[in-house]
């Protein structure tokens, strides 16, 4: 009787376990599916409701025997796209690894994601996520990548609880505030360069090397700049050039005197007291003799900008002379130099007390929109590893405001130079990039059907070609990106970034823009007029498939988009290339092989084989030329009883 118990309870439990293993497939199938649904992808997936999670779907692994729900989610580089919505991948109990990297995912990373009580692997770096980091981790982390996304707000404290991680890359967000001081006794790899975080290295993290903290000006103490402890007052308004909040620690220079006691006794009461009153005398004695010296100078006023932890006077009110060679205010003084047709009324005071929202971090540097006290809107860059002195830059800025009054660029209005800072500034496109279009935002409002695509793609020709006309033919623009097209009220195309490579000695080539790249200049180094060419072909493919300029068909294999489209090409599936948003237009067919035509003679190996800029300007004339007189032929004979 009681091994007839025993038994009856064994294969309860069993069927129990095995009851909740099929609950546990069935929510998690349930999940994926409506994830899937809820966000757009590029790429087919085999994902049915009849076919099986563990055995058939492409990304999908799960445990021995299928006994413990899926364990891992892969989908990189699968043209996900939008926002992931609340209640669909945090309902996986027992997923252990997420990966979707390299998509254009958007919005905010939903809590319940990261958060998994199995969750041990999250890759999802190079989307485009923003907001703050979820502030609930699974204790079980042990690696995570959120680079190269647009994440603000502080690093969570809760990354203090995480005992087994061993990698964390947050590097290229928008973070701010100070680290939290980690110890977590398995960290191996850490990476928060690139971000705007401040005050002091944690003592914990010092072993790792500078470069797990570059690209954060406000951040100090070893391996970094030593640190210099002070209050500053707080700003009155935000500047791009002033973080916010400011920091508690300042960044000096590493040459900088900063004496300490040898002795390990301490000061007595009084003498710290005499000593404070010595200093602050000292302080304001050299302010006054400061201020006395600079009422004796006629017609100055002054401004100041604080930049990598020092403070420098820059002069305004002098009237300047005139280059009437080209166009340009003398540069004296580390003024804003204004080219002579621009039509702003401001000065470089007015600038640093305006309002700053960062529009985004590119290869050159980080640019902000500026609202000055009056309402205008500017765009200003600041840039980054300048590798020329003043001389070549003043006449490399006189090249780039020579390319004025055309529709199709964006004009540069003026300039700043100095030992530490350089700025441009820029007219503001109000509506989007083409990137964005095309790739982010699904809820601009704004539809590029084919008639929209053609004409940003001719606007954008028009453009090149003006450039590549101007400063004797000389000029090349050197990263050429959808995310350099701007796009006006009409979708004209409008060219940003252009003349900048020249500013860095060489052809820099940045991750993200690694595949508008033309073949020679993996070997040269050297943008020319023909790698605009090429680049301007990736740009045409990338508007004709809605697709990144680079692939990722699985594992961590890279293709090209210009590969991509000749395998198709030559499997004659040409109508696999075209963006699936595009299909849905009738009658337009012929059209957008003619564009693909046009784009396939850009991206040639050779570069004598690729046409200049203003031929495909021509040759896109045509085909929107054709457009116009079908699209009138057709809503004739529409009329026609």
């Amino acid at each position: 009787m009681k091994l007839q118990y025993v038994l009856i309870l064994h294969f309860l439990v069993l069927y129990v376990s095995i009851l909740g293993t099929v609950a546990d497939l069935k929510s998690d199938k349930e999940a994926l599916l409506d994830f899937i649904a809820a966000v757009p992808h590029s790429r087919k997936l085999n994902w049915t409701s009849a076919s099986s999670v563990c055995r058939s779907w492409v990304g999908i692994t799960c445990s021995e025997n299928e006994s413990g729900g899926v364990l891992s989610l892969r989908l990189p580089g699968m043209g996900l796209s939008g926002p992931i919505p609340a209640n669909t991948l945090g309902m996986m109990k027992a997923l252990t690894i997420i990966s979707l990297r390299s998509n254009g995912l958007t919005g905010s990373l939903p809590a319940d994601i990261v958060s998994l009580p199995s969750l041990r692997y999250i890759y999802l770096q190079k989307n485009n996520f923003s907001g703050d980091i979820p502030s609930s981790l699974s204790v079980k982390l042990e690696i995570i990548d959120l680079s190269f996304n647009s994440f603000t707000g502080s690093i969570p404290s809760a990354v203090q609880n995480l005992t087994d991680l061993t990698g964390l890359s947050l590097q290229n967000n928008f973070l701010t505030g100070s680290i939290p001081v980690l110890k977590p006794p398995k960290l191996e790899h850490l990476n928060l360069s690139n971000n705007q975080l401040n005050g002091s290295v944690p003592i914990s993290l010092q072993k790792f090397p500078a470069s797990s903290f570059q690209g954060n000006t406000w951040l100090c103490g070893a391996p970094l700049n030593q640190c210099l402890y002070l209050t500053p007052s707080p700003s009155p308004s935000p500047s791009f050039l002033q973080p916010i909040p400011p920091p508690t620690y300042f960044p000096i220079s590493p040459t900088a005197s900063v004496p300490f006691p040898k002795s390990k006794r301490s000061l007595s009461t009084g003498s710290v007291i005499a000593i404070a009153v010595a200093a602050s005398a000292g302080s304001l004695l050299l302010f006054l003799t400061i201020v006395l010296y600079c009422l004796k100078k006629p017609n100055v006023r002054e401004g100041r900008i604080i930049s990598k932890g020092k403070a420098f006077i820059i002069g305004r009110g002098v009237k300047p002379n005139t280059d009437s060679g080209s166009g340009v205010q003398e540069a004296e003084r580390n003024k804003l130099v204004f080219f002579d047709d621009c039509p702003h009324n401001f000065n470089l005071e007015d600038l640093l007390r305006a309002s700053a929202e960062v529009l985004g971090k590119g290869s050159y540097g980080t640019t902000y929109k500026a609202i000055l006290e009056d309402g205008t809107i500017v765009v200003v860059k600041r840039l980054k590893d300048v590798a020329i002195g003043k001389k070549e830059f003043e006449q490399q800025m006189g090249t780039i405001g020579s390319i004025r009054q055309h529709q199709n660029v964006v004009s540069l209005r003026a300039y700043y130079y100095s030992k530490d800072e350089k700025l441009l500034v820029y007219d503001y496109i109000p509506i989007a990039s083409l990137s964005t279009l095309l790739h982010g935002n699904q809820d601009s409002g704004i539809t590029l059907d084919w008639v929209s695509r053609v004409k940003v793609s001719l606007g954008s020709a028009k453009g090149f070609a003006h450039i590549h006309s101007a400063a004797a033919g000389k000029l090349v623009h050197g990263n050429i990106k959808s995310s350099n097209i701007l796009l006006t009220h009409d979708l004209d195309g409008c060219i940003s970034d252009f003349g900048l490579s020249p500013l860095h000695g060489s052809a820099i080539i940045p991750l993200k823009s690694a595949g508008y790249r033309a073949p020679e200049v993996i070997v040269t180094k050297e943008a020319t007029q023909k790698s605009d060419v090429y680049s301007f072909g990736v740009l045409l493919l990338e508007i004709l498939t809605g697709k990144a300029p680079v692939q990722y068909p699985g594992h961590d294999d890279v293709v090209d988009l210009p590969c991509w489209v000749q395998s198709i090409v030559r499997e004659e599936w040409t109508a696999e290339v075209f963006d699936a948003e595009l299909i849905k237009y009738h009658d337009i067919e012929e059209e957008m092989v003619k564009m693909l035509e046009i784009a396939m003679t850009c991206v040639a190996t050779l570069p004598e084989m690729r046409p200049n800029m203003q031929e495909v300007a021509e040759l896109i004339e045509k085909i929107r030329t054709q457009d116009t007189t079908s699209r009138h032929s057709s809503e004739d004979n529409k009329s026609t009883p």
